[in-house]
């Protein structure tokens, strides 16, 4: 016979444990009834890595120890201090004991995945040094390429900067009949931008120019590494790019003029491929390439660039140009004299991202397929509040943020509150809304990531005021829209429409600039989900 469900709480408590339930007290403990297919501890920590000649970089991150499952599940990013990787299934179950080896608090985000709001990394679940997090969750996302990094409110962004993030690459059925490139032809690439002084290290934070705009490094690494070159043969690879950077946005294109294929975005597959010329890629978004160099001849090198482009950088260094995209920031530093000295290229400088060289032929039988999945897709006019959008916009006030009183961005005129919650953003359960984000800030006009937990979503429309045309033309048509998405880029005076069902979990989660300097600040707010 069952025990009745207050026995079960106050046993389990006792025991140190948490019950099958999981009530909202009990977030961070193990369940003793919870049987995982993966049993994983990441050890946050300090850690030294070779990066370049000469001295070690003082660096962070996830150190993995296995505790059950199949140990093929995790593997770390090969020559990185990134990572781990920990692939899933749709319907695993996860427990990941977070160990808290930092000297300050952390906590763990699940980008992208749909987990219990006490699952989800809020900043008021942060725990201190020497402490445990146990997360338990199924896995209900489809595939994709999903990833995880910190999440505690002022100090987010200088900890993914000094390396915490890893992936969670989620497979299912409809992935595996779609004809995808697999093993070593699946190579997940995490782009980022930094900057070091002369003796290696990473620079951090920057001057209070680029804290009000974002971090922007001088020089862009792929996998924790500066340089990246790819080696591939004749044949079809997948590549799953995620924007990692605290506040650089790319638009990424090959250097012949190849196009780009995009097979799948934040939450997953696309319907059917979709070409490019280039792609348009925010903080914290990601994208998946048919990459295919079968047709190329032995010796063939190209590059993956980030074009050019304008109307992202009209921030503090913007005005004290006197214009977009130049500012206080520098030209392109190998290295820094010092670390007083460096300044990044703007959002939006021409950089190259990594080198890919064909060094040897093989024989290749993959042929792109013309449907990669199906899904649901929503509609408007089945949206309960169709004839009246609810509204978030970008607005910048005065607030008390990391460095003292100033200007800051937030939404509404409302920054972060670790229990606040205003009235529009009490949202009902399972129920499809249509949402409209806002940004038609001025003077200080910048582009914006803006990440919402809990769901993916359907984007289903933008426009732009004319005054910030030129820019919004600049990289619109690398808008890769047809998918699933968790997070979404608004240029400078654009509005993006949405349609969103939280229809997994109740619960508070958050909602934020994916500009890690801008959500540290403050431009984050709660959803409360009921």
């Amino acid at each position: 016979m069952p025990l009745p469900a207050f026995l079960a709480v106050v046993i389990a408590l006792s025991l140190g444990g948490c019950p099958t339930n999981r009530p909202a007290s009990c977030g961070g403990k193990l369940d003793p009834n919870f049987e995982p297919t993966l049993d994983l501890r990441l050890r946050a920590r300090a850690a030294e890595t070779q990066i370049f000649d000469g001295a070690a970089t003082r660096t962070l991150g996830f150190e993995p120890e296995l505790i059950s499952g199949d140990s093929a599940r995790v593997a770390p990013i090969a020559g990185s201090y990134l990572g781990p990787i920990i692939r899933a299934r749709t319907g695993d179950r996860l427990r990941i004991r977070l160990q808290n080896d930092l000297n300050e608090p952390t906590i763990i985000h699940w980008h992208g995945m749909r987990v219990p709001a006490d699952e989800d990394g809020h900043p008021t679940a942060a725990i201190g040094p020497g402490k445990e997090f146990v997360y338990e969750f199924e896995v209900r996302d489809r595939a994709g390429t999903y990833w995880f990094h910190p999440h505690t409110h002022g100090t987010t962004a200088s900890q993914v900067y000094s390396g915490l993030a890893g992936l969670l690459l989620v497979s299912d059925d409809e992935e595996a009949a779609a004809g995808l490139p697999g093993g070593d032809h699946d190579i997940p690439l995490i782009i980022q931008d930094r900057s070091f002084d002369a003796d290696n290290q990473l620079v951090y934070p920057p001057h209070s120019g680029q804290m009000m705009d974002g971090f922007l490094g001088d020089q862009v690494l792929v996998n924790g590494q500066p340089s990246y070159q790819l080696s591939v043969a004749t044949q079809v690879y997948r590549l799953r790019l995620v924007n990692g950077s605290n506040s650089r946005t790319y638009k990424l294109g090959w250097s012949d003029g190849t196009s780009f294929v995009a097979i799948a975005t934040d939450g997953g597959l696309l319907e059917t491929p979709v070409e490019r010329q280039y792609v348009t890629l925010g903080p914290g978004e990601r994208i998946e390439a048919w990459a295919d160099f079968s047709g190329r001849s032995v010796g063939t090198q190209l590059t993956l660039e980030s074009l050019a482009f304008s109307g992202v950088d009209i921030g503090m260094d913007g005005m004290m140009s006197g214009g977009a995209g130049g500012g206080m920031h520098g030209g392109m530093k190998v290295r820094a004299e010092t670390a007083q000295s460096v300044s990044g290229q703007p959002n939006g400088a021409a950089l190259t991202v990594l080198r890919v060289v064909v060094d040897r032929a093989e024989p290749e039988t993959l042929v792109r397929p013309t449907t990669l999945s199906t899904f649901t897709r929503y509609r408007i006019e089945d949206a309960v509040n169709a004839d009246s959008p609810r509204q978030f916009s970008v607005t910048m006030s005065m607030a008390m943020g990391m460095g003292g009183m100033g200007m800051s961005w937030g939404f509404d005129g409302r920054q972060f509150s670790e229990t606040g919650v205003a009235a529009n953003e009490i949202i009902p359960f399972d129920k499809l809304e249509v949402w409209e984000l806002v940004n038609e800030t001025s003077p200080m006009a910048m582009n914006h990531p803006i990440h919402i937990h809990g769901a993916q979503f359907q984007v289903v429309g933008r426009s732009v005021s004319d005054a910030y045309m030129a820019g919004w033309e600049s990289v619109r048509e690398g808008y890769v829209d047809g998918g699933w998405k968790d997070t979404v880029l608004l240029m400078p005076g654009e509005r993006v429409r949405l349609l969103i069902r939280f229809g997994d979990f109740a619960g508070t989660y958050v909602y934020h600039c994916h500009n890690l300097e801008h959500s540290d600040s403050g431009m984050m707010r709660n959803l409360r989900i009921e």
